[in-house]
Parts: structure tokens; C-alpha cells; sequence
């Protein structure tokens, strides 16, 4: 299981930050070549993109770079600097359609061949932010063995509907909840919208919170002090991590081993699908490397 909970943008350009990236503590560094590049710097910022992925020191995150949309035209020459080995996946920004995976899933392969790379050694990420994405999410989550994720990009998103953006936003379920319903089906993890208000760590809390009750399993961060908050909501926590302990021992022991296929704990009725959800947290909470006391 590939851990993502917290997925730090970092500007390629700018060297001080992609030095003190490593230090943040999150489960991605995400090199950024798109939003916040000039046009004028795409070129440079490709090969400080590629510097740093033959050169940070290697321990304890994934390494992706965030590539310029496929209609932009700037996406090949993108793939061309940036894949090499070193590079786990790209987040394929503005993703509308599948086709627009299977054509960037079509440049890696030339790429990892010409590299001497395994066929398949870098994953995909989608970015779906504009309305005609969210409404396609089941095609581009199912596009390309390659997907390791799929991700939502509000602000983007907001901008192509017209939304009004609010603290609460309670605008965002049900992109949100089309998006990680479509990840599930393809089974793999749903990647929230980064807090652009990175000063106000309770509200980030509560957002990364809401999105996690909605299925997502890791958060986009555009600033380093946003790391800790999103990696302690995306991990489960003690007391979940003992009750699941308590429902997989009870249901093992009472329930699978005599022949039952429910059991009451603690005056709940305890069944398969609950079983199977203990499992998967307590698979998620060794992935994260967290536990609980005995």
C-alpha cells in the first residue's frame, strides 16, 4: 500500500524550497512545474525539476512532479525532462478525459524504454479540476494501470463553475464524493484539494476531516506547516486502531471460527462489511507506521 497523506507542492524554481522539502515530514514531495512556474521559467524550472529528483537525499516520501496539462502542448517536452528513475509519478494537471491519461500513460512508455526504466515504474495521478472532469471521473480513474491516485483541484474547479468558495465548503461534496466514488471503484486512493489558507491549521483540520469521512485518503499542502495537521487526520487514530484490533479479535474468535457471520460488540451489531473495514484501517495504519498500545 502507497501511503499518501500529505502531498507537498514545491516550486522547482525556487532551490531554497526544494532543499527544505525533505525536512517537512510529508509522504510526497510534489514538484511543481505548472501553476506556480512563469511561463518564461518552464524551461529552467524542467531542469531544476530534474536536478533535484537525481540529487534529494531519497528517504522516507515519494518523489512526483505536477506536468502541465496534455492541451496545453507543453506536456511532452515536460515528461521528456522529468522521467527518469528517481520519479515515482506525475499529477497530470487539468485532466478532463481518459484519453488525456492514456496519452501521457503512451509518452512514458517511450520515455521508460528509452531510460532503460521498467514499463509501468511511474504511476499516474490525475488532476480533476474543471467541471467536465468531475463529470468523467469513472473514465479517467479507470484509464490506465499506471493510476496510483486521483486528486481534485478546487480552486480551479470553482473558477469553471462559477462557485463561491466558503469556509465550510459544503460547495465541494459532491465533486468530492464523485471523486473518491470513482477512485474506489478503480481502487486507488483519493487525493483531496489543498487549503490555500495555510495560516489557519483549524480550519485546516476540519476541512482534511471532512474530506476524509468522504472516502479521501490524503490532502494536497502548498506550505510545509500544513504537513503535520494533514498527516495526524489522514491516519488513523489510536482508538480507531484498537477498535478495529477488538472487531477483527471478536469476530475471528466468536464469529468466523463457530460458524457466525455477525456478532454484538458492545451494543452493535458487527458484520462482514464492518470486519473487512477494520482490516483495511489496520492495513492503512501500518502503511502510516502509527499504533495503538496493546
Amino acid at each position: 500500500m502507497r501511503i499518501m497523506r500529505s502531498l507537498l507542492f514545491v516550486p522547482s524554481i525556487v532551490e531554497r524550497f526544494v532543499q527544505r522539502a525533505p525536512k517537512a515530514g510529508a509522504d510526497v514531495i510534489c514538484l511543481d512545474l505548472e501553476d506556480s512556474i512563469p511561463p518564461a521559467e518552464k524551461a529552467r524550472a524542467r531542469a531544476m525539476a530534474a536536478e533535484a529528483i537525481d540529487t534529494m537525499p531519497r528517504t522516507g516520501y515519494a518523489a512526483f512532479v505536477r506536468v502541465n496539462a496534455v492541451h496545453t502542448g507543453l506536456l511532452e517536452d515536460d515528461l521528456i525532462s522529468v522521467v527518469r528513475p528517481g520519479l515515482d509519478a506525475i499529477v497530470l494537471s487539468k485532466t478532463e478525459s481518459a484519453e488525456a491519461v492514456e496519452r501521457a500513460d503512451h509518452y512514458i512508455t517511450i520515455l521508460e524504454r528509452q531510460a532503460g526504466m521498467e514499463t509501468g515504474a511511474i504511476g499516474i495521478v490525475p488532476l480533476i479540476e474543471s467541471a467536465v472532469g468531475i463529470l468523467n471521473c469513472r473514465e479517467i480513474c479507470a484509464a490506465s494501470p499506471r493510476l496510483v491516485g486521483a486528486s481534485l483541484g478546487a480552486e480551479d474547479l470553482a473558477a469553471d463553475m462559477g462557485m463561491i468558495r466558503s469556509k465550510a465548503a459544503r460547495e465541494l461534496d459532491w465533486p468530492r464524493a464523485q471523486l473518491s466514488t470513482a477512485a474506489a471503484a478503480a481502487g486507488v486512493v483519493a487525493i483531496d484539494t489543498p487549503e490555500p489558507d495555510y495560516a489557519d491549521s483549524e480550519h485546516l483540520e476540519r476541512d482534511a476531516s471532512l474530506a476524509r469521512s468522504l472516502g479521501f485518503r490524503g490532502k494536497y499542502c502548498i506550505h510545509p506547516d500544513q504537513v503535520d495537521v494533514v498527516n495526524r487526520v489522514f491516519s488513523p487514530s489510536e482508538q480507531e486502531i484498537s477498535e478495529a484490533r477488538e472487531i477483527v479479535r471478536l469476530l475471528d474468535e466468536e464469529g468466523i471460527a463457530k460458524g457466525r457471520a455477525a456478532i454484538p460488540i458492545n451494543g452493535k451489531m458487527i458484520d462482514t462489511p464492518a470486519y473487512c473495514q477494520a482490516k483495511r484501517l489496520l492495513r492503512w495504519a501500518e502503511a502510516a507506521g502509527v499504533s495503538a498500545k496493546e
